[in-house]
Formats: C-alpha cells, structure tokens, sequence
C-alpha cells in the first residue's frame, strides 16, 4: 500500500485530488472459505480520462468498478471521491455521492419496463431533487435526442432494440450530468455494429464533454482504443498503460 499523496502524484494529480482515488483497497466475502475479489489496490483516476478495465474472467474487474462506484465497500482501504473519504459515509451520503459525481452504464441496461425512455432517464434526477418537473422533463428530451433517440422517447424498453436500450441507459447515466461513467462491459450483450455506436458515445462523452469514463471490457479492441488501460489478474493491478495519448 502507498501513502496517497504517493499515488496522487505518481498519477499525475498534484495540486489537485483526484475524481476517484483508491488506497489499499482489498474486498473480501466472508464464508467458510473467504474469497478475495481484489487485493491491495491503489488507484488514481482523474478528470478528463477514458480508461479501460481488462483481465481475465475472474480477474476483479467487475468488483473493483463497484467498489469504485460506491455500490459495495471495501474490507480493507477506501475509496475517496473528490478527495473526500467514504468509508464512514452513510447508504444516504453514498447515495447522494453516486447520484451527483458518478453514472452507470451495466451490460445489461436495467431499464424499468413499465416506463418509457423518458421516464427512465428522468429517473436518477427525480432521486437527486433540485429540479422541476419541466426541466427534468426537457433534459431528458435533450439527452435522448443528442444520443439518436429522439423518435423513441415514449416508447418502453421492449419497444427498443438492444442497441437503443443501451442509449437510454447511457442517457440515464448522463441525467445529473456526472463527471464520471462506470459502465461495466456496456458492450457486452450488443451485435458489433450496436456494440461500436456504444463505443463511440462513451468515446466522445471524454473527446467532446470532457467526461471520465471508466469501462469494465473483454473486447480487446475496445480497450486499445481508450487512454489507459489498467490490467487486472488474481485481483490485482498487474499493469497500469497509458499508452500514447
């Protein structure tokens, strides 16, 4: 384990905390026979960065995104958000923490089938508060049409396509206009030419809206084409490429 100070700097984050920072973080299932999903991980990821996760099936990829994501806590370590420590937060301080600075994308879309795609992406800033029914309303509108959906905004999720469901999902993601996406495996249950569209708009959410995005992904090419790419196996971080940006 490094000194966060250490790991912000080797990071390239001086003057500055990172968006989301892990320091020794480990995760561990209690049983009969404990299992380790990951292990002793430092980790610092900024503003402005594409990043791909990738290792084997089994590796931690999956376990590190949620522990990034405030969706499960770590055994030993934290993670920081904006440099503010979580580990003696609340459900609803981590609530509030997931709904303002970070957004989810998951292989499997996880759209509510009784609501539209409006509804749906309406959804995260009906949690959050703060807006009214028309702004809501019209942000989601805007969302939704800037991803090519424009025509579909009443329709439910079995009216879509996969690919169209995976847009309203990133569109959810993107409701309360987060600084950070988490998808996991976003492409993973997509036909290619679903699967490169997807691709595409998490490529420029980073290119032309200066957001992070941080993907969990098998597929070998997509990970050439991010930034960074941060190899895990047994549950820890054997490689950490930047490659040429």
């Amino acid at each position: 384990m490094i000194d966060v100070s250490d790991s912000e700097m080797q990071a390239g984050f001086v003057g500055g905390a990172p968006l989301i920072a892990a320091i020794g973080v480990t995760r561990i299932l209690s049983g009969v026979v404990p299992t380790t999903l990951v292990h002793d991980i430092d980790l610092a990821i900024g503003t402005n960065e594409c990043v791909a996760i990738t290792g084997p099936s089994g590796s931690g990829k999956s376990s590190l995104l949620y522990l990034l994501g405030l969706l499960d806590l770590p055994t030993v370590g934290e993670v920081r958000i904006r440099g503010r420590a979580t580990a003696h937060m609340d459900e609803a301080e981590r609530a509030h923490a997931r709904l303002s600075t970070l957004g989810f994308v998951f292989q499997f879309h996880f759209l509510l089938p009784e609501f539209s795609a409006l509804e749906n992406v309406m959804l995260p800033m009906k949690a959050l508060g703060g807006l009214s029914a028309v702004v809501m309303r019209e942000r989601a509108m805007s969302l939704l049409a800037s991803l090519g959906l424009a025509e579909h905004t009443m329709k439910r999720p079995d009216q879509l396509s996969g690919g169209q469901r995976q847009r309203v999902a990133v569109a959810r993601a993107l409701a309360n206009d987060p600084p950070v996406i988490l998808a996991d495996e976003p492409t993973g249950s997509l036909d290619s030419v679903s699967s490169e569209q997807v691709f595409q708009i998490l490529r420029d959410l980073v290119d032309q809206r200066g957001k992070t995005v941080v993907a969990v992904t098998h597929d070998l090419d997509i990970a050439r084409r991010m930034d960074r790419r941060i190899l895990l196996q047994d549950g820890g971080i054997v490689s950490d490429d930047s490659g040429d940006r």
